[in-house]
Parts: structure tokens; C-alpha cells; sequence
């Protein structure tokens, strides 16, 4: 790659996303960049979460950092530890980490989640809508 790659992530379309079995599971998000689409070394994603919503139980294959931009939430970690997340946070969550975010407040939560590989699979507790599978990650993955 030989130049910078810019995106206007407000014009992104986002892909709902939502829990099977689980009302509560459901955002929606879009990849900003990844592995051999404006990034070699890493991948980010933009996404919102409606009041009452949240990403749902997961852990992700690689080390993840997310910045939020608006909105107010509570970021889960296994084992019951909470942290109340709002604009201007950022964290970091290890590789393998179980946790959840959900937005506690009356606006729409929007972030921007940072990973540290061009290529990464997250594995989801519940069944996700689409397409009915655990597994959600970027679109060079191979599962």
C-alpha cells in the first residue's frame, strides 16, 4: 500500500447485526478498514447500539481498543466486573477476554473498535442474525 486511505465513515453502510435467541443483542456496525482494504497491520470498525442494546457476549482473536464517541454504556468483563464507559474513553480489551458492552443510556452509543490484525474472528455466546452463526469477523477471513 502506497498511500493513505481515508474514510467517511458516516457514509458507511452498517450491517445489522442481532442475537438469535436474544432480543437485547443488536447493533450494527461496519468495517472501516482491514487486511487488503486500506490497511495491512490492523482492521477497525465503526458501529452504534441503540438504548437497551448491546454487542452480546464474545471474545475476540486478537487485541482490541475502542474509542467512544457518543452515547453511554457499561462495558461487561467476565468473572462481574462492569465499567462505565462515555465520550472520550478508550480501552483496551486482551486477547482472550470475554466481555459485552451495552448501552445503558437514552442516545444512540457509537464507537470505533481498533484491532490489532488485518484479519480476526470474533466468537459470539449467542447465535447471530445474519447470518445464524457464532462467528462474525472480517470479510477476508477464513473460518
Amino acid at each position: 500500500m502506497n498511500s493513505i486511505f481515508v474514510v467517511a465513515t458516516k457514509d458507511l453502510p452498517r450491517a445489522k447485526v442481532g442475537g438469535v435467541d436474544d432480543p437485547s443483542v443488536r447493533w450494527a456496525g461496519a468495517f472501516a478498514s482491514y487486511g487488503g482494504h486500506g490497511a495491512t497491520q490492523s482492521s477497525t470498525i465503526v458501529y452504534e447500539i441503540e438504548p437497551g442494546g448491546r454487542l452480546g457476549w464474545h471474545t475476540d482473536a486478537t487485541e482490541e481498543t475502542q474509542y467512544i464517541i457518543a452515547g453511554t454504556g457499561e462495558l461487561r468483563m467476565e468473572g462481574g466486573k462492569i465499567q462505565q464507559v462515555k465520550p472520550g474513553d478508550v480501552f483496551v480489551i486482551p486477547t482472550p477476554i470475554r466481555h459485552d458492552l451495552a448501552n445503558t443510556g437514552t442516545e444512540t452509543l457509537r464507537a470505533v473498535a481498533f484491532f490489532a490484525a488485518p484479519m480476526f474472528t470474533q466468537h459470539f455466546d449467542n447465535a447471530m442474525i445474519a447470518p445464524d452463526v457464532h462467528v462474525l469477523g472480517t470479510p477476508n477471513r477464513n473460518i
